[in-house]
């Protein structure tokens, strides 16, 4: 495995992401945030605070994740469906190269997504005089990193061998699963439905918990998680998504094309 073709994938889908403009993102979540602040005194009262604090983190997940979906479905998939893949499989570069210098191009974007969302969150608690935890806020921001390099992983695994439309619905599927799985466990063990439970059980197991990295309400209530979780839900985004990214090596490798 070479580094060097990594990387040359990896900055070829840094360039062709910033020549979509998918930084405007970050633009966009700056004139809500703005907007959030000016409008929110008329109507929230004395719950201003909390209400722009809980918007901001909402919002920035929502956007970040709509992002890596659409734009994580299309990388293989929009070489598939012009053909150039064919000149890709003919140059000495193997699967996984390719694999995983498609998902580290995509997670250096979302890095600086996820980052200048941060900042323009903080600045705008600082200038609206809310007090806040940076701590809790800077690790939120971290573990939503993980979450879209997660996401952006199985976004490629539906791209591979789905059309796109198709492998948005997937990714968006899986993204909302992953977030109440935990939630259809414990709802199982209350309605004492052995099939039920039996199903809900198998779906936590192999689908991802993605609870598991949603900090958002640590972050707003300046609660700080203990170290011991936190480092085993990190490890368990990254495993996934190296199981991820393995799998779509495999039926990327395996495809006719």
């Amino acid at each position: 495995m070479s580094l060097i073709r990594i990387w040359a994938v990896a900055s070829n889908v840094f360039r062709e992401v910033m020549r979509e403009r998918i930084f405007l993102t970050i633009g966009f979540y700056a004139v809500l945030m703005l907007a959030a602040w000016q409008l929110l005194p008329a109507i929230s009262g004395a719950a201003q605070d909390k209400i722009l604090t809980d918007f901001g983190t909402a919002s920035s997940s929502l956007l970040g994740v709509v992002i890596t979906i659409f734009v994580g479905t299309n990388l293989i998939n929009k070489e598939i469906e012009k053909r150039t893949v064919f000149t890709i499989v003919t140059k000495p570069i193997s699967s996984i190269e390719f694999i995983l210098g498609k998902h580290l191009g995509l997670s250096a974007v979302l890095a600086i997504l996820v980052a200048g969302m941060t900042v323009i969150y903080l600045l705008v608690l600082t200038l609206s005089q809310i007090n806040y935890q940076l701590g809790p806020l800077l690790l939120s921001s971290l573990f939503l990193f993980l979450e879209l390099c997660l996401i952006a992983a199985a976004s490629l695994l539906f791209g591979v061998f789905t059309s796109s439309i198709l492998a948005i619905l997937l990714t968006f599927s899986l993204y909302l699963v992953g977030h109440l799985s935990e939630g259809m466990v414990k709802l199982a063990g209350v309605t004492k439905n052995p099939g039920f439970q039996q199903l809900t059980d198998n779906l936590y197991l192999i689908l991802p918990d993605l609870s598991r990295l949603n900090l958002k309400n640590d972050a707003v209530y300046g609660v700080l998680p203990p170290t011991d979780m936190l480092l085993i839900n990190a490890g368990y985004a990254l495993v996934y998504t190296t199981a991820l990214l393995v799998t779509t090596t495999v039926i990327f490798s395996r495809r006719q094309f």
